[in-house]
């Protein structure tokens, strides 16, 4: 989990490799997705949350003049792979 802050009229690329499955909260200010056409999208404020795998948002913009955040949550593995040496010692 990570927090983006965004200041007043800053605009942050929308990678898909690296936003694939991630999950975002406004909790301060207000966000607008920019879609991928370039229209401008929804405009979000705070508590609002939206998922970005499959929506088509090419940007995350604050459309406001103070810095807005916004708390990104991407799945890690449920439970982290750990090898175990084929003759019973520590890894």
């Amino acid at each position: 989990m990570r927090t983006l802050a965004l200041r007043g009229g800053a605009r942050v690329a929308v990678v898909a490799a690296q936003w694939c499955e991630a999950f975002g909260v406004v909790t301060r200010g207000r966000v607008q997705l920019e879609l991928r056409d370039g229209e401008p999208g929804p405009i979000l404020g705070r508590d609002a949350a939206f998922w970005l795998r499959g929506t088509g948002v090419r940007a995350l913009r604050n459309p406001g003049r103070r810095t807005a955040k916004v708390r990104i949550i991407t799945p890690g593995p449920a439970h982290p792979v750990r090898r175990v040496p084929e003759d019973g010692g520590t890894p």
